[in-house]
């Protein structure tokens, strides 16, 4: 027995366990030796059995007590010390110690404890000195000194702590407790096996994980979805070609779902694409056939209605459209795949918007992003017949920049911002898909992810998590997270289940203080999935 045990012996000493005056009987077990005010047990011992409430001092050595049950010692509310010492229970269930309002010491050591419920201690409030040396607890529950605020001396040494996300509540508090702690060494990890717990810097654990889980289905396949605001409530729109609209979907705050709010006919729809201007929504419908066309609603008590035919000579066969700002002034690009169309910007002028500029003639543009390098627009178109193609804002139009060197066959691209550097995202079907960084002058790999049937790699920033998915036809979509040391991204999850078949295009909302994903399919239903964040520390 070590320091705890040198002064549980001035402590019995000070009792007066050396008296021979046993109790009447039924008051003392015959398993242990009593005095006036305290007990020492042994060997076969039942907790009920220890009777008299005025008992100060009770220690259990080597005894078959299996348990710690809620309420154990209740029939011995004065008591001032307590001791295990060598006994074979493993397990120290919540409110173990209920009704020791009084207790000072309480020394649980060399047992074979393997785990303490967070509750366990609760109620403890004249607790001076606990010791939990020597057993066989790999890690503590949060919150398990809550309520102690008299602790001056802690003892947790000899126990194997695995020194990962379960012990960074504790780490944290050790610092902060106005009490002397002895921590011991650690067990693991490898990487950590041996070093004393308080030499442990917390700031190297990664303990916060998220998780994508299927929340809702929503009927009818899909090649778009969008996120918007309008008059201070978030919304959805999904471009639905085999149900010919624009579906528009709301959040139900009684059914806790989302619900469909309004939905405009647009036959072979593959972008519908909002724009919000103070009370006036717009909406652009892309359609493969019929004519793309804009719809307006002037107001909130109004409904959507048709207002204008978009550049029905120009735009033959879109593919994607995108919302930019030129000037001060919105704008919409249309990426057109026909040979006959070209990708067309359509900026505002007077009620509707009208062309301003036609790009990229005989490429058959399948997709357009909208992006700010060097503090200027640019465009990046990609096509089927060449690399992807950098334009630049500049003398009131897009000129030619550069393209993207090593990038055949990209179907699609998506950029976002991290650390101050701009990422691209570049979609292939078969091959790999690639990440890139902007130098400064020209876009450099960085990246190489093996991609099979893939029409959409999607960067999404959800919370503080900056997430790409890449999307497969053939396969179980994959989601990454971007490891902000390394500067690459890491594999987080696969999509699913349900799993999502034919996936187009993905965004997400923040609805009700909850963050969904929305992932828009061409051969099924689009699925919607609920961010979760999880404390590995807990």
């Amino acid at each position: 027995m070590g320091g705890a045990g040198i002064l549980l012996l001035l402590l019995l000493a000070g009792l007066g366990v050396g008296e021979a005056w046993r109790p009447p009987k039924g008051k003392c077990p015959l398993s242990c030796s009593c005095s006036k005010d305290s007990a020492l047990c042994e060997g076969s011992v039942d907790l009920p059995e220890i009777l008299s409430p005025t008992l100060l001092s009770l220690s259990f050595v080597r005894t078959r007590i299996t348990e710690l049950k809620a309420g154990s010692f209740l029939r011995v509310p004065s008591l001032h010390l307590l001791l295990f010492t060598s006994n074979s229970f493993s397990v120290i269930e919540d409110d173990a110690f209920a009704g020791l309002s009084h207790l000072q010491y309480l020394f649980i050591e060399d047992n074979e404890i393997g785990s303490i419920s967070k509750n366990a201690l609760r109620g403890l409030r004249s607790l001076t000195h606990l010791s939990l040396a020597n057993n066989h607890l790999e890690t503590l529950p949060r919150f398990l000194f809550r309520g102690l605020e008299t602790l001056t001396h802690v003892d947790l040494r000899g126990n194997p702590f695995q020194c990962d996300c379960r012990v960074l509540w504790l780490l944290q508090w050790i610092p902060t407790v106005n009490a002397s702690v002895g921590t011991g060494a650690c067990a693991g990890p490898a990487a950590l096996a041996h070093m004393q717990l308080r030499h442990v810097d917390p700031k190297t654990f990664k303990c916060r994980a998220i998780e994508l889980s299927w929340f809702q289905t929503v009927g009818e396949s899909a090649l778009g979805v969008e996120a918007f605001s309008y008059q201070e409530e978030p919304y959805i729109v999904l471009a639905q070609p085999f149900a010919g609209r624009c579906l528009i979907l709301a959040w139900d705050y009684s059914l806790q779902r989302f619900r469909q709010e309004e939905e405009l006919s647009a036959p072979s729809v593959v972008s519908c694409k909002p724009l919000v201007l103070g009370p006036r929504l717009f909406m652009l419908a892309a359609r493969l056939w019929g004519g793309s066309q804009l719809w307006a609603r002037p107001g909130p008590d109004l409904r959507l209605a048709p207002l204008q035919a978009l550049a029905p000579r120009r735009l033959l066969r879109p593919n994607d459209a995108e919302l930019l700002w030129l000037d001060g002034q919105p704008c919409f690009v249309v990426a057109d795949a026909s040979k006959a169309g070209s990708t067309t910007l359509l900026c505002r002028d007077g009620p509707g918007f009208y062309p301003r500029q036609s790009l990229h003639a005989w490429h058959r543009d399948t997709d357009v992003e909208a992006l700010e390098l060097d503090g200027r627009p640019h465009l990046l178109l990609a096509s089927a017949s060449q690399r992807p193609v950098l334009f630049h804002w500049f003398g009131g139009r897009f000129e030619r920049r550069t393209d993207i060197p090593e990038a055949e066959d990209v179907y699609a691209t998506r950029h976002f911002q991290a650390g101050g550097d701009v990422f691209l995202c570049l979609t292939r079907y078969i091959g790999d898909s690639m990440v890139m960084r902007w130098d400064g002058s020209m876009f450099r790999l960085l990246q190489k992810l093996p991609s099979r049937g893939a029409h959409v790699f999607q960067p999404l920033l959800i919370a503080k998590d900056q997430l790409a998915i890449l999307g497969s036809d053939f396969a179980f979509s994959q989601v990454f997270r971007l490891e902000p040391d390394k500067g690459l991204l890491e594999p987080l999850q696969e999509l699913g289940p349900p799993a999502i078949v034919a996936p187009r295009a993905f965004a997400h909302i923040t609805m009700a203080g909850r963050r969904f994903l929305f992932a828009a399919c061409f051969k099924g239903p689009t699925q919607i999935y609920q961010h979760h964040e999880l404390d590995l520390s807990a």
